[in-house]
């Protein structure tokens, strides 16, 4: 196994380390790996995102208001894809090679958290669409 994929999460809901709390607040850890885009995504309520897997990009997906429902499967299964609920203050890690969608129940912002940056172009080329969610 790469030294990369040994540093991938264990599991699609990814555990977070507990928070750093004093008088002034919270500083909450999420990923501490190198990467090459951090995104703000919006999503209105009813809307479906993914519909893909990427050929070599992971990434995080951390909610921060609203809910999403992350389906995933491993590339080139026909098995139903497994659905996890991401709520705010949750995280899901999607490796190369999984097919994924998320769809959102509710107005929802998360953030997503890349290997490969999203120049369009070259994001495109890593993307093979599938269909999962409506």
């Amino acid at each position: 196994m790469s030294k990369e994929r040994a540093d991938d999460p264990n599991a699609t809901l990814v555990r977070l380390e507990r928070p750093f709390l004093d008088d002034r607040g919270a500083i909450q850890p999420l990923v501490e790996r190198t990467m090459r885009s951090a995104l703000v995504i919006s999503s209105k309520k009813g809307a479906v995102r993914g519909n893909h897997y990427h050929r070599t990009d992971w990434h995080y997906c951390y909610v921060v208001s609203g809910v999403m429902y992350y389906f995933h499967r491993p590339t080139g299964s026909l098995a139903r894809p497994e659905r996890v609920i991401v709520k705010p203050g949750s995280m899901v890690f999607t490796p190369p090679r999984v097919d994924h969608a998320m769809e959102f129940p509710k107005n929802t912002v998360f953030l997503t958290l890349s290997r490969n940056p999203r120049d369009q172009t070259a994001y495109e080329k890593d993307v093979i669409r599938v269909a999962l969610r409506g």
